[in-house]
Order: structure tokens, then sequence, then C-alpha cells
């Protein structure tokens, strides 16, 4: 039994589907990955790679009393094949690869959901059946797959023209073909620089046979034997010239103009892709690329595992970051001191901050406030640390 199997254990319509579902921008609701190949590309890759990176660091947290024995597992991971940083990575790929991504529940022996999975079909369909949508996956392979829309999850990006579905990539084809021709160009010009050509005029020769028996004669003599050396021409040469070709490469400034682009599309930059940014610039990256992943993640695991009843229960999937831990030392240093000596934060949550374990038997869950430091009650009260009497001001 293969992956497949193990995941799409539900059966499908027993019939026929009875045709799309209807949509209120009457596209045909199908999803097809688009051939562009951007993941193809050195630079899109880096791209796509920096937000997967950041995304895959995400901490998974189901809260609520709903489904203990699925909580129970999803704390674990979201499968028994990957683990959370795995599935997180993957999922983000396929979404800034497709600019849609689906995830379908894995399901027991008895149909009950047991966990989650990201797939990659090579096309998705949304079909009707019984009065309700199905999502039916082809996949590369040729295994078609049918599943209700109801139990799977959808993300998006670039939503526009499908109620559904994501638009593809094809608005990214000019810069694609941009950086294609400059790197054939840079290919072609290092090959260049490796090659010496000349032209000279031959003289005293009038037959077109004897011109020809000179050419082989001084390719044999000078560029066959593989030594090297220098060109010896005789006095029958004159008007001696090297041909230099110049490939045209684009200057640094359109370099860099194509690489904004890619940036721009993706939402990073040069910092976080050589891992520069921290403190105020990962922060504005996190809320501009990774804080609107985890917020749509978390909406649709939460849609897709728990019902209506569950949700209003406040049973929920929630993918969070600790963001203070990007922070510069001194700054995590200045932090720590300021919110414990206040009380706000224990010495676990500080702990976690310069990326440490919890103290063992709940040690660090105590707070700590310094003694200068007053309790305003609402009464008007004002209690002292250490101070076992109340005075009021």
């Amino acid at each position: 039994m293969g992956l497949f199997d193990k995941i799409f254990k539900r059966p499908g319509p027993a019939g026929a589907p009875q045709g799309y579902f209807k949509t209120l921008t009457a596209y045909t609701p199908v999803f097809t990955t688009w051939g562009g190949q951007i993941y193809e590309s050195e630079l899109v890759r880096a791209a796509i790679n920096a937000r997967a990176t950041h995304i895959s660091k995400l901490r998974v947290q189901v809260q609520g009393s709903a489904k203990p024995k699925l909580q129970t597992r999803l704390r674990t991971g979201p499968n028994e094949w990957q683990t959370w940083g795995q599935f997180l990575y993957r999922l983000s790929t396929i979404l800034d690869v497709n600019n849609t991504a689906f995830i379908v529940p894995v399901m027991d022996d008895y149909m009950e959901v047991t966990g989650v999975f990201p797939v990659l079909p090579t096309q998705c369909q949304i079909v009707q059946y019984n009065d309700e949508p199905w999502l039916r996956y082809q996949f590369r392979a040729g295994q078609f797959a049918s599943i209700e829309m109801r139990y799977c999850g959808i993300m998006t990006k670039f939503q526009y023209e499908d109620d559904f579905f994501g638009t593809d990539n094809s608005a990214l084809r000019p810069t694609m073909e941009l950086i294609n021709i400059q790197n054939q160009g840079i290919g072609e010009a290092v090959k260049s620089a490796a090659t010496f050509r000349f032209v000279a005029k031959l003289n005293n020769f009038s037959s077109t046979k004897d011109l020809a028996k000179e050419r082989d004669r001084f390719t044999r003599d000078n560029l066959q034997n593989g030594e090297g050396g220098i060109l010896l021409f005789p006095n029958t040469y004159s008007e001696i010239q090297q041909i230099k070709s110049a490939p045209f490469v684009v200057d640094a400034e359109q370099m860099k103009l194509i690489q904004t682009n890619v940036y721009n599309y993706f939402g990073v930059n040069e910092d976080v892709l050589q891992n520069k940014a921290y403190g105020d610039k990962w922060s504005a990256f996190y809320e501009g690329a990774i804080e609107q992943f985890a917020v749509q993640f978390s909406d649709v695991a939460t849609k897709m595992l728990f019902s209506e009843r569950e949700r209003a229960a406040h049973s929920m999937v929630m993918a969070t970051a600790n963001r203070l831990q990007y922070m510069s030392n001194a700054e995590k240093l200045n932090v720590s001191a300021q919110m414990a000596d206040r009380g706000i934060m224990n010495r676990d949550e500080i702990r976690e901050i310069w990326n440490l374990p919890p103290l063992p038997d709940g040690q660090g869950q105590a707070y700590t406030i310094r003694g200068e430091y007053y309790l305003l009650g609402t009464d008007g009260s004002v209690t002292k640390k250490g101070d076992d009497l109340t005075s009021g001001t």
C-alpha cells in the first residue's frame, strides 16, 4: 500500500459527477498547475525557500476541548510521515509556486480524521454530487481521488478570477524571461572570453583550392597540437586583426531591478535571503510575509478540522511565532529585564526568548516583581512588595 492509498481512504462518488459546481464568476472551477517552471530559477527558488524556511518555524497549537484524541495526535505532528516543520515548509512552497495549496485530511480505517497532509495535484476540479461539492484531484502518476470539499482546506494567493483557486504566476513571466536571457548572456560571455579569433588578408593566392590548402595547413600547424604557444604568421599574411565579441549582459542597475521584481513578488529582500534580517527588519518581514500565511493556515485548518459548534466553543488550530527570538542580544536583554521586573513574563517565557528549555518541575512558572514596584488595587489601595500593610493614596 502506497502513500496515496494511505491518505485517500474515503470512497469517492459512487456514480458519475453531476457536473461542475456552479460559481458566482461563471468560471469553471478547475485548478491546473502552471507550466512556467518558476521553481527552476535560482533566484525564485531562493526567495521561495526563504519564506518557507521561516514559515516552517511557526509553532502549531491546538486549543479547546473538542476532539481530544485528534488534538493529542496533532500536538506531535500533522501526520505519521512529516513533522510540523516539514509540513509547513512544503505547504508554503506549494502555495508560492502554484498560488493554490490543498490540505487533505488523513483518515483511519474507521473514517476518523487522524491528521492533515499537503497534496500537489496536477489538476483539481470542484464537481457536484448529490447536491454537495466534491474536490476531485488528479495526480502526476495518473491517480484520481475525490473527497467532500467541506473536509478539505484550500489556501490561495492572488485570488481574483476564480471563487476558490488563486491565479497562476503568469504575471512573473516577463521577469523570468529576462532572468533566462541574462543567464544565457553570462554563459556566452564566459565562452567567448576563452576563445581567440583572428582575421587576416592572405596575399598572392588566386586559386580557391590553394586558399583552402593554406587554411588547413595553418590550422594543423598552430591549433591542433594542443601544446600551446604562439601563432606564427608568415609574410603572406597582412592586416592581421583580432575579432572581439561583446555578448550583451545587463548592467548592475538593470540586474538589481530584475532581482527587485522577484523580491517584490514574493515579499522578501536581500537581508532575508542572506539571513541578515533581525530586530525591526525581521519583524517587518514577519508581518508582511509570514503572519498572513499563519493567519490563513490557522483559519483553514480550524474550519476543516472542527465543526461550527466546536469553533464557537473556541476549539481552534493556531500557528504562532515568538518574534522576540529575532531581536539582537542587547534588545533581548532589555526586554527580558523589563518584562521580568514587572511580572509580565515568567522565567520560562524569558528563557524561551533565549532559546533555552523550561526549568524542571514547573520552577519557571513563577513571576518576579522588583521591590520598588507597587500594586494598585481597584479600590485605590497600594501594596508594596514585601509589605503586609496596605494604605490608600
